[in-house]
């Protein structure tokens, strides 16, 4: 080749233009599995912030029991943990809309977002949502699902 010239290799945007493809191709079912491993993830990580951190999902750490009602607990107790009731309620479900994870517990609204329970005055303790480190497991897991499924 006489002169100045450009060689150009598609491959790379070829692969790319094939693995977008595969991505415009899916169903929502293709997506079950990914919602399923999420909805069980964000059971657990929720579980580990009542269990373990003791925390909301923003970092801030639960109002702790009144002097009165702390007279009432156990050596072993925690918050939101008396009999373990709210933390064995946490569950996942599909939904029409992607994942859902709570509680089917009455009380555990009045946990999440405060309240008055028999004229008693009770603090938020939020328990459901996503921290910035729950946000980066997500990533993770979203990104490793795409990855099996796009090779």
């Amino acid at each position: 080749m006489s002169g100045t010239g450009i060689r150009v290799d598609d491959a790379d945007l070829l692969r790319l233009c094939d693995r977008l493809n595969q991505l415009a191709s899916l169903t929502d079912r293709d997506l079950i599995p990914l919602l399923r491993d999420a909805g069980g993830l964000v059971e657990s990580q929720t579980r580990r912030r009542i269990e373990d951190e003791e925390g909301a999902p923003d970092g801030t750490s639960w109002e702790p029991w009144s002097a009165r009602y702390l007279n009432t607990r156990h050596d072993n107790q925690q918050i939101l943990i008396g009999e373990g009731d709210l933390l064995d309620s946490i569950t996942w479900e599909l939904t029409s809309d992607g994942v859902e994870i709570g509680t089917n517990l009455i009380y555990g609204a009045i946990h999440q977002f405060g309240g008055e329970a028999v004229g008693i005055p009770i603090p938020a303790r939020p328990y459901l949502g996503l921290s910035p480190d729950n946000m980066d497991e997500l990533e993770q897991l979203t990104t490793e699902f795409f990855n099996r499924i796009l090779q």
